[in-house]
């Protein structure tokens, strides 16, 4: 866990679902949604990056190649600060008073994919701990984005991710050619793994999303795991959720 965090204060009710490409966070996160209207909680959902803004011009123009034709050919702290200058547009034009309302936010993906996919740029675990006190600082205290009360970490074993990319389209283009993260097997593979440090790291919930004797007998060993009922992930998440709102 980051100094930072140690320090911020949660008064509304985010939760993030976030995760590696091809880890179910849309899916998850808007039937965790549903499910809660469907119960008659007052809740908001919101997808980063919000491609259909402005806000997002840069990291539209970073995934298309436009900085480099590899995610490493931008560095980690440039490219969180086009995320984040996203985020706050969003929070400032779209939830601020939901979230003051106590409001159940649920976010697909939120600053925690910059401490995903970012940090994996970074080699040095030192170094790469002070690039998330860096974030935290950057997002949570210099721009003032709200801390989440919780982020779910959708554990999705590479080796399932990389065949479910393939049949995917680009959410930016629609189209079948692959972002620069995306089209990148080795940087997916980097973030997977440096995602499953972070998360530990920063106390995250991990939700698995194969099942415990595949992720031994299979994952472990290289090959694809067996993904768990769709239904019993989205209620794990569900009852995580709801267990932790704020009143």
């Amino acid at each position: 866990m980051t100094n930072i965090q140690n320090v911020l204060n949660q008064i509304g009710n985010l939760f993030v679902i976030d995760g590696t490409d091809s880890s179910g966070k849309q899916t998850v996160s808007d039937a965790v949604y549903l499910k809660l209207i469907e119960n008659g909680y007052k809740a908001l959902k919101l997808t980063y990056p919000n491609y259909g803004s402005d806000t997002s011009a840069l990291v539209k123009m970073y995934l298309n190649g436009d900085f480099g034709t590899h995610a490493e050919d931008v560095n980690p702290y440039t490219a969180s600060t086009f995320y984040a200058v996203d985020r706050i547009g969003s929070y400032l034009k779209e939830w601020k008073e939901a979230y003051e309302d106590k409001v159940i936010i649920i976010a697909d993906r939120y600053t925690s994919s910059n401490a995903i996919h970012q940090a994996s740029k970074i080699e040095n675990k030192e170094e790469r701990k002070i690039y998330l006190d860096w974030l935290w600082d950057l997002e949570f205290v210099k721009m003032g984005l709200p801390s989440p009360t919780e982020t779910i970490f959708l554990n999705m074993p590479i080796q399932n991710s990389l065949k479910l990319m393939e049949e995917r389209a680009n959410k930016i283009t629609g189209e079948s050619k692959k972002d620069i993260h995306e089209g990148d097997q080795n940087f997916m593979r980097k973030s997977y793994e440096n995602a499953c440090w972070v998360a530990e790291y920063m106390n995250w919930k991990t939700v698995y999303s194969v099942t415990e004797d595949s992720f031994k007998d299979k994952v472990e060993k290289g090959q694809p795991g067996d993904l768990r009922p769709l239904n019993d992930i989205i209620q794990e998440v569900y009852d995580f959720v709801v267990s932790r709102v704020n009143k």
